[in-house]
């Protein structure tokens, strides 16, 4: 069985030495505990990453405005790259 290590996170500061140290003397073999969480089901994760990592994206809805000057600029670009012009640095010259 694994050994459990009771730790307070307001006392317990460790170096990058004693966190390699500590995780090079881990028994890789070690079986888990029948009271194990995973800790992804643990803190509720929505994607690949844990929510303490990285927390998930979020979808802001401002109207349909924002997306029609994003089409209407994209659609621009697209007719003057297949009119044989070209855009890149802000001047419109013949490709």
């Amino acid at each position: 069985m694994g050994a459990h290590v009771e730790t307070d996170p307001q006392h317990d500061i460790f170096s990058d030495e004693e966190l390699t140290e500590l995780a090079l003397a881990a028994d890789p073999d070690a079986t888990l505990d029948d009271d194990a969480v995973p800790l992804q089901g643990a803190w509720g994760a929505e994607g690949p990453l844990p929510l303490w990592y990285m927390p998930a994206t979020t979808v802001r809805a401002k109207g349909g405005a924002r997306a029609v000057i994003v089409a209407v600029i994209i659609v621009s670009l697209l007719v003057i790259v297949a009119s044989g012009f070209c855009i890149t640095y802000g001047v419109l010259e013949i490709a």
